[in-house]
């Protein structure tokens, strides 16, 4: 089946019709609209070719159309949708005289003088957080819905920076795995399976060596309206990463240790963490959010070491790791309980 061919109609009889600010095929049978909130026009082409006209297809009068099902009083090769504000968006398909179809599109529409409607800004007053477990290459974005307008991802684009020229995106047949390739940089995505977040990979990506320019990701959010939004970010790899939780044991009565998280990038010398640790005379049943508590008996920093010598008035240590070499996220605290002259010990993550 072919796809649908798109051109622009100039208004020649009404000066208020204008033409789309842009167009783009996002993917097969799928054409972004932008739109700045004035009246326009986008042309549709049933037949990319027009001697199929006259290969049995049909005739230009006996092509029909349909918008999300619903028959148009318009018939012919052409179709014209009319582009008011946001409105003009929908499933757009073209029939023969017997009904058949020929061929079908979906048009999305972009208003890039609108406010956002889809997603809300989260505590930082950023759309989307993205966070990398170690320096393999692998990082997660996430956002959160606006409560009336909830969506679905409807394209990705991820690339360095200082390779943009040539980078093409595509995306699987069931629209959840995501290429994005260029001759310098290489990227996969995929949508989690609760549409809150995606999992991306820079396949070139040299954990050992100085990044190749910013990472730039840009998703493109659709809703059941047909209205799409993009969201953008712009990070390395090594501003966004944040470990995973420690792992404590305890030793004997008064020694505690704690080792790397099992996803962290190897080796560890040459991927140092440093650890902050908190210790409380009093029960705790979470951890501090802040840097400091009130409430904390004593707070310290270690380098290398992943031992600490405890007093027998300490019943609670808190500890949290972070990259020596980057300015990056301290992980999420890890809580372990000290049961004194008890052999069982607890250790809540």
């Amino acid at each position: 089946m072919n796809s649908f061919v798109f051109s622009f109609v100039c208004a020649s009889l009404h000066v208020t019709y204008q033409n789309p600010t842009r167009q783009w095929s996002m993917t097969p049978h799928v054409l972004l609209v932008g739109v700045d909130g004035s009246s326009g026009r986008q042309s549709l082409s049933c037949l990319e070719r027009p001697q199929e006209l006259q290969e049995g297809v049909g005739k230009d009068g006996e092509i029909s159309w349909r918008k999300n099902g619903e028959q148009e009083a318009q018939r012919g090769n052409a179709y014209v949708i009319e582009l008011k504000e946001m409105l003009g968006g929908g499933n757009y398909t073209c029939h023969g005289e017997d009904g058949s179809l020929l061929n079908h599109t979906e048009v999305l529409i972009q208003d890039d003088q609108a406010n956002r409607r889809i997603l809300v800004k989260n505590e930082h007053g950023d759309y989307l957080h993205c966070a990398a477990q170690n320096h393999n290459g692998e990082f997660h974005c996430s956002w959160k819905w606006h409560s009336h307008r909830i969506g679905k991802v409807a394209f990705i684009k991820a690339r360095r920076v200082s390779y943009d020229s040539d980078t093409k995106c595509s995306v699987d047949e069931g629209g959840q795995l995501w290429t994005c390739s260029s001759g310098q940089s290489d990227f996969g995505c995929s949508v989690d399976n609760s549409g809150g977040g995606i999992l991306c990979r820079d396949q070139q990506h040299c954990p050992y060596a100085e990044e190749r320019g910013k990472i730039h990701l840009t998703v493109y959010m659709r809703t059941e309206d047909f209205l799409v939004e993009s969201y953008s970010k712009y990070f390395n790899l090594s501003q966004i990463v944040k470990p995973d939780k420690v792992t404590i044991r305890k030793v004997n009565t008064t020694l505690i240790e704690w080792s790397y998280p099992s996803s962290w990038s190897s080796p560890y010398s040459y991927f140092p963490l440093t650890f902050q640790i908190t210790q409380f005379k009093g029960r705790r049943k979470q951890c501090p959010d802040q840097f400091t508590d009130p409430k904390a008996l004593k707070t310290s920093t270690v380098h290398s070491a992943c031992q600490l010598v405890v007093k027998r008035t300490v019943k609670a240590v808190c500890i949290r790791a972070k990259d020596v070499l980057c300015n990056s996220q301290w992980s999420d605290w890890s809580l372990f309980s000290l049961r004194r002259n008890k052999k069982d010990k607890r250790q809540k993550n």
